[in-house]
């Protein structure tokens, strides 16, 4: 029986000798995935515009590149920091080049480039929103995406059993109702056709692709919304009730190390997965020992009007 099979997560070293990118790993649940992947061994390429010298349009400069680096090599394995824009295929492609030339190999690529939730318009109407926001939106959240997979995809088949991870916001099922803002739900439904078409395309190559999201995420960013840390989350249960299925970041990081180190994860192939989901299936838990489990109390409380709480679906 593997370390895995046995606890539900991959044992440290588990993943030595593996190379990793996750492609926007400056903050939230790219971090989070990129120190999950280090904290089993994986050398880390971590990438993104926020670095200590230059600050993105997202404007969040006390999150860097530099640090996630740190951090994946704090927690055990090798982190490679790599400012990178992926909107620019040049610079997309000086990176996997790079990748090739030290390392000769790429396992896992994670596509978690996203950076437009300050050009989210919900309940405004197409035709009131502003265009240039939402085609920026689109650029941000899909474009990245396919540039990346374009050049990476040919270095992580060259061994069978590469993982493409496509990051996004609800499952498929959850995004079939309408997420409020007509751009922000096309821009997080196409991940999961990214995965769905990149499953095909891989399985010749014997890789495995992935849509993945997390619930509702306590990121920096949305901490800092409620006026909150990580520690004192809970109180902002008083101004958004919902908040109280809030899962850390490192709950998806924990699932993404989970399918790394996974021998049979091509039965997930083309599937769209959530960390509640993948934390029930191998037996892991969020970093307060709980398990949140977001869709299934947004489906059966929030939409479907059972009287529960938060702490049914925990």
């Amino acid at each position: 029986m593997t370390a895995q099979a046995a606890t539900g997560q991959a044992a440290a070293g588990e993943l030595a000798g593996r190379v990793a990118l996750v492609a926007g790993a400056t903050r939230g649940a790219g971090r989070a995935m990129a120190v999950e992947l280090g904290r089993a061994g994986a050398l880390v390429y971590v990438t993104g515009r926020t670095t200590r010298e230059r600050v993105s349009e997202v404007g969040r400069p006390t999150e860097t590149i530099e640090q996630t680096a740190e951090l994946v090599t704090a927690a055990g394995g090798t982190g490679i920091a790599v400012p990178t824009d992926h909107l620019e295929p040049a610079q997309v492609k000086a990176l996997i080049e790079r990748i090739d030339r030290e390392q000769g190999r790429l396992d896992v690529l994670v596509n978690s480039v996203w950076g437009g939730d300050r050009l989210i318009e919900f309940d405004t109407r197409l035709w009131d929103l502003d265009l240039d926001n939402a085609l920026r939106m689109f650029r941000l959240g899909i474009d990245t995406h396919v540039i990346t997979s374009h050049f990476a995809l040919p270095l992580l088949i060259r061994r069978p059993g590469g993982l493409v991870v496509e990051v996004t916001d609800g499952t498929a099922a959850f995004n079939r109702r309408y997420r409020g803002s007509l751009c922000f739900d096309l821009t997080k439904n196409a991940p999961h056709r990214i995965a769905f078409g990149l499953a095909a395309e891989l399985t010749e190559h014997g890789g495995t692709a992935v849509s993945l999201t997390p619930g509702f995420l306590r990121s920096e960013e949305m901490l800092d919304h409620f006026g909150v840390t990580e520690e004192t989350w809970r109180e902002a249960v008083a101004q958004e009730p919902h908040f109280a299925i809030a899962e850390s970041p490192a709950l998806i990081g924990r699932g993404v190390r989970a399918l790394a180190a996974d021998p049979e994860r091509a039965r997930w192939t083309g599937q769209s997965l959530s960390s509640g989901q993948l934390a029930k299936e191998y037996g892991f838990t969020d970093t307060d020992g709980s398990r949140p489990d977001c869709f299934g109390y947004f489906e059966d409380v929030v939409f479907g009007g059972k009287q529960a709480t938060a702490g049914d679906y925990r």
